[in-house]
């Protein structure tokens, strides 16, 4: 990328997409520069990582493209004491999640193009998943901008912007769910009698496995899953207990509450 970035937002998720681009020769660090309200994480981002820190708004009328990784909380209040720094033809990439880029073009009174981003944690590893969706106003060259930033971070796909709160509840909150699921099987591995570490050992590592034959084997996952299930063994007692419980009707609920949530969020920032 030749244009300058600046990161609004100097968090986790702003400091692995800004360690995933520069790891992968994306852009110069000193085309990057960073905006938090902690000076601590800014200090932290410049010596890490050799980037610039500026006060937020002189980040944003420094830079071509802008990335706005705030908390949805927080939106309403960056926007109110930035949108005068904001230019024409500037690209606004936002990774706040449950706001429409409705919002953001509602309060910047520049000509700017809004994409909006739903990343998730792995990208901190390089391994993330990140939807990308145009909003109002949105050019092809803007788009290829915020894909450059998030193929840095792991892979990278382009939905319609009301599919966005959907993608959140599975992929954005979804390594939640795996990390709940690897929780409760290593307690049920002790509960078994395994020891703590031991436990601990063969979840993480089935849980690793099978995320990679689930990307890797060129196979659906319920034939991975009928590939373990042998007629009468252990593995469909156990799968034949999840559909008792409910399983699949719990994860849908799950991916519902969150998808509300995201809605919900909208709402509240307006």
């Amino acid at each position: 990328m030749n244009d300058t970035l600046a990161v609004i937002g100097a968090g986790n998720m702003g400091e692995a997409i800004i360690a995933g681009m520069l790891a992968a020769g994306r852009i110069d660090a000193k085309r990057v520069v960073c905006a938090d309200q902690s000076p601590q994480r800014l200090a932290v981002m410049t010596s890490r990582y050799g980037v610039q820190s500026a006060p937020t708004i002189d980040a944003i009328r420094t830079a071509e493209v802008v990335l706005l990784a705030v908390k949805p909380q927080n939106l309403t209040e960056v926007l109110d004491e930035t949108a005068a720094a904001f230019r024409d033809g500037q690209t606004v990439v936002t990774i706040v999640a449950g706001i429409p880029t409705q919002i953001y073009s509602e309060a910047i009174p520049a000509a700017v193009s809004v994409v909006r981003a739903m990343p998730n944690t792995p990208a901190q590893l390089g391994v993330g998943v990140t939807a990308l969706a145009k909003g109002n106003g949105a050019t092809d060259a803007s788009m290829r901008a915020a894909q450059e930033i998030f193929a840095s971070v792991g892979a990278v796909v382009e939905v319609d912007e009301k599919d966005l709160d959907a993608v959140t509840a599975v992929s954005g909150s979804g390594p939640a769910y795996v990390f709940l699921f690897a929780e409760a099987l290593i307690d049920a591995g002790i509960a078994a009698g395994l020891d703590a570490k031991t436990a601990r050992l063969l979840a993480i590592e089935t849980l690793y496995g099978s995320g990679v034959m689930l990307r890797d084997a060129g196979r659906d996952p319920s034939e991975l899953r009928e590939m373990v299930s042998s007629p009468g063994g252990t593995t469909v007692a156990a799968l034949t207990s999840f559909a008792n419980d409910g399983f699949r009707e719990m994860v849908a609920g799950a991916v519902a509450a969150a998808k509300r949530r995201a809605e919900e969020l909208a709402t509240e920032t307006k």
